[in-house]
């Protein structure tokens, strides 16, 4: 076998690069396109199951296992009590400089004992650096009663450090680099109670205090990162060489330290690319749940059951909990590159 040729390696790795770029730019038209289509339909479900009772408690009981073993029964009790909407959007789809892969996450709530929030949405944009590109997001404030905080601190805590790095990058007229993050009291406030935490019954709420899975990337370095790509695809479309990258340093900071969330990413994404577009699909698999227990139960119970007990109670305590994993949990933290 021939030895292969350097050169001829690098045209095709070129080649390959040229062609990855115009399967993205497939792909970002597909999303365009799936969420006009898709827009009134989404409008006609949301207003057909405005009428049914517990159906997004219903759904997210049948969530695929990648998504349930977050869930905590106390997480699943908070959307027995009070979940009443959920609603994805792609919030920068006609934004020039955002992206059609950004999506907001919203839930609405009902009156409850947890927390005084009607409505907590979570948005993640999507952006890139030199060397990473995925999605982002800011910790958001869920406003805990006293006592119910399922998070024990950590939304809290991921939020509070959140605003102090806005104001030291501000400080620094925007040049902050996360090295400096250590320096903050909220920083090391964060990181202790990570570390005292137990991932394995880590509240799924903590999911709103997620950042990133690398570290966070500012709006200005994602538009930065985009326009050298773009020239640097254009040089290879022209047959020209890329300049070597010389600036190559080693960053050896942990970003994941005062990470709540890990998988923070992943989460949003089989929220809005699979419970989001498939939701009847997991309601009618609730029900289907709920004949198959209705068939192995023995005539002669029947006559146990409390009369006085409402159907509607009935129906959402019987099917809750039946798809929940007692033996499951999370996966362990993701080790990335920084």
């Amino acid at each position: 076998m021939s030895e292969v040729n350097a050169e001829e390696v690098n045209a095709r790795f070129e080649e390959l690069s040229i062609l990855e770029s115009e399967f993205e730019e497939v792909e970002i038209e597909l999303i365009r396109k799936s969420n006009s289509l898709n827009a009134p339909l989404w409008k006609k479900r949301a207003e057909i199951i405005a009428k049914i009772p517990h159906f997004w408690t219903l759904v997210f009981e049948q969530a695929p296992p990648e998504l349930d073993n977050f869930i905590q029964p106390s997480d699943s009790k908070v959307f027995v009590d009070c979940l009443q909407t959920f609603e994805v959007s792609r919030f920068e789809i006609e934004d020039p400089k955002g992206s059609p892969r950004s999506v907001s996450i919203k839930f609405g709530f009902g009156d409850n004992e947890y927390f005084t929030d009607k409505e907590i949405e979570k948005k993640f944009w999507f952006r890139k650096s030199k060397d990473w590109v995925g999605l982002v997001s800011e910790p958001v404030k869920i406003h805990w009663k006293k006592g119910k905080d399922l998070t024990g601190g950590l939304t809290d805590a991921a939020y509070e450090l959140a605003q102090a790095r806005k104001k030291l990058t501000k400080a620094s007229n925007g040049d902050a680099k996360s090295k400096k993050d250590s320096s903050l009291p909220e920083y090391n406030a964060l990181a202790k109670k990570i570390e005292e935490s137990t991932e394995a019954s880590l509240s799924f709420f903590a999911w709103f205090g997620f950042v990133s899975s690398y570290r966070w990337i500012s709006a200005e370095e994602s538009e930065q990162a985009e326009k050298e790509d773009t020239a640097n695809l254009e040089k290879l479309k022209r047959g020209e060489k890329l300049d070597e990258d010389a600036d190559d340093d080693d960053d050896e900071v942990d970003y994941q330290e005062t990470e709540v969330f890990p998988q923070g990413d992943e989460i949003a994404t089989l929220l809005s690319e699979d419970l989001w577009p498939s939701a009847i699909k997991y309601y009618k698999h609730s029900h289907e749940a709920d004949d198959e227990e209705l068939s192995d139960i023995d005539v002669s119970d029947v006559d146990d059951m409390d009369e006085d007990d409402s159907d509607d109670e009935i129906d959402i305590r019987g099917l809750v909990g039946k798809g929940r994993k007692s033996s499951g949990s999370p996966p362990p933290k993701k080790q990335r590159k920084a």
